[in-house]
Order: C-alpha cells, then structure tokens, then sequence
C-alpha cells in the first residue's frame, strides 16, 4: 500500500510534470503558485526531477531576464509523465467510486420521506432545537 505522503509526492510531480510540458518557460514562483506549494517545495520537486533525469534546465533565451531558465522534459520524463498519469487518473477514479459509496450509503441513512430526523413534517426551514438554530432540508434538495 502507498502512503499518503508517496502519494502527495506522486501527484505534486504529476502536476509539475504536466504544467512544464506545457509551459517550460514558467518561473518556480508561478509554477508554485499553479501547483499550490511553496517556492521552496517547487525548487526541491524541480531538484528531485532534474536529478532523476526527468527535467533539465535551459536558458530561456527569449527572456529578457537572463537569469530565467526553461524546464524541459526529457524524453525519459515524457514517457514516466505518461506512466504517472496513468496512476493519477487510476488513484483518482477509485476514490470518486469511493466518495459515490459513502454519498450514497449517507443517503441510505435519512428516512423515506426525505425529511431529516426530529424536523417533523416541517418544510426547510429554520427551527430552534435546544436553544441551538439548525436549517433543516428535504433530501430532494439533494442531487441523486
């Protein structure tokens, strides 16, 4: 089984890996900012990439700045991002089967009728319950 931090660390290298095929121009602070990480994360998930011969870097030349660099895949990062998306999509299509499961057994749980337990016949609306508000909803509301 792979931990939760392997994972992070598998889709953080996803996304990386799929924004520079499209943009290998990007600065780190922008690509952090795509990714939701931290400049600091980005620089050491672009270190571990280029280190494993995914990424290297070139002079982006169009740049004004001389300072900017292009990160581009190698062909050896083309086909491990086309390996890591394939277990993305994998990972990410069992736990939307997983949420569906748990949405669906939660819907299992109200009564028949589609009104929630101790709200009577009551349409939604807000009632007082031991001096605490509470907004009651009919299950239709609820998209199936």
């Amino acid at each position: 089984m792979t931990s939760k931090r392997t994972k992070l660390q598998e889709d953080t290298h996803f996304r990386v890996l799929r924004i520079l095929q499209e943009n290998p121009e990007m600065s780190q602070r922008e690509l952090a900012e795509a990714v939701g990480v931290s400049v600091g994360g980005i620089h050491y998930v672009l270190n571990a990439l280029i280190d494993k011969g995914l990424v290297k870097l070139g002079d982006f030349t169009a740049a004004a700045d001389k300072r900017r660099y292009a990160y581009v895949l190698t062909p050896k990062g083309i086909v491990r991002k086309a390996a890591v998306t394939r277990a993305f999509l994998s990972r990410k299509i069992e736990e939307y089967e997983a949420l569906q499961k748990e949405i669906e057994a939660l819907k299992n749980e109200l009564p028949e009728d589609g009104y929630t337990l101790g709200a009577g016949r009551q349409k939604p609306e807000t009632t007082v319950c031991a001096s605490t508000e509470a907004t009651f909803f009919k299950l239709s509301t609820l998209k199936k």
